[in-house]
């Protein structure tokens, strides 16, 4: 898809509901000690099953707000819901993620955890 993920990330964060979302102290203690491999791992699940089908179950209420570096990462970056992603990256609802859009989520939501982890 050739975006710039730091751009991307940038925008969307500038939204004052999406600035407020930041890992909190045991979703940074999980990224610490799994690593960012395990990060990119879940978020791959995550996405296959909640968000990459047509009309996932429960769309726009399938993401919760914390627990999870990858939960926290979907809301900072509008990929929480099929919604978010149509109005925010602009891919298409009611049609299954290709694989090329499901590698451009995980990309978004693993560099967003992996700018947080910096602190």
């Amino acid at each position: 898809m050739g975006h710039d993920l730091d751009a991307v990330i940038d925008k969307i964060t500038a939204i004052p509901f999406r600035s407020r979302f930041h890992l909190r102290a045991a979703e940074r203690e999980f990224v610490a000690l799994r690593g960012l491999p395990t990060v990119r791992e879940h978020a791959a699940e995550l996405i296959d099953k909640r968000l990459a089908p047509a009309r996932p179950d429960n769309d726009g209420r399938q993401t919760p707000w914390g627990g999870h570096p990858v939960f926290r990462a979907q809301h900072a970056t509008a990929t929480c819901c099929r919604r978010c992603l149509r109005i925010n990256h602009k891919i298409d609802s009611g049609v299954e993620l290709s694989q090329a859009q499901r590698d451009y989520v995980v990309d978004v939501i693993c560099r967003w955890v992996e700018r947080e982890a910096r602190g």
